[in-house]
């Protein structure tokens, strides 16, 4: 497995938010609230667990090339359809991250802005990976080429 996100163990537990942003809230308010969680869990918790994540928002587009269900053209969910993704060394470094009381506040905030509450979902890593460079790629496509 080559690493996407530098010191993520290869048993390393990956959590997912989705957040469907209420419609009084703006997408500003989103973008603030998740912003003073983040910093609060990159400042307290880097010690403890803590590895990297990222926020990622719907841009509205849908993959056709990518999709099974059919030739849709937009989604419902753009602009206020959130992912909030942690990399974690475990569950349980997680857990206690949640307990803790610099976050809790924080977090109460993020969910008042939620339309559908909150269900953070654990993954076990399976594999990870950057692309490659372009030398590493003309050397890959060499080996497919010569052993399939």
């Amino acid at each position: 497995m080559a690493e996407l996100i530098p010191g993520f163990p290869h048993d390393g537990v990956v959590t997912i938010n989705y957040v469907m942003l209420r419609p009084e809230y703006t997408l500003d308010d989103l973008e603030m609230r998740v912003a003073e969680l983040c910093e609060n869990v990159k400042t307290y918790h880097s010690e403890t667990g803590f590895v990297g994540g990222f926020v990622c928002l719907n841009t509205g587009q849908i993959s056709n090339e990518g999709s099974t269900i059919g030739k849709a053209v937009d989604t419902e969910g753009k602009n206020k359809e959130a992912l909030i993704v942690t990399f974690w060394h475990t569950m349980a470094d997680h857990e206690a991250s949640h307990r803790s009381e610099t976050f809790q506040p924080l977090f109460m905030k993020v969910l008042e802005l939620c339309e559908n509450g909150n269900k953070e979902i654990a993954y076990d890593m399976l594999w990870s990976g950057k692309g490659y460079s372009k030398e590493e790629a003309a050397v890959a496509k060499k080996s497919k080429e010569m052993y399939g």
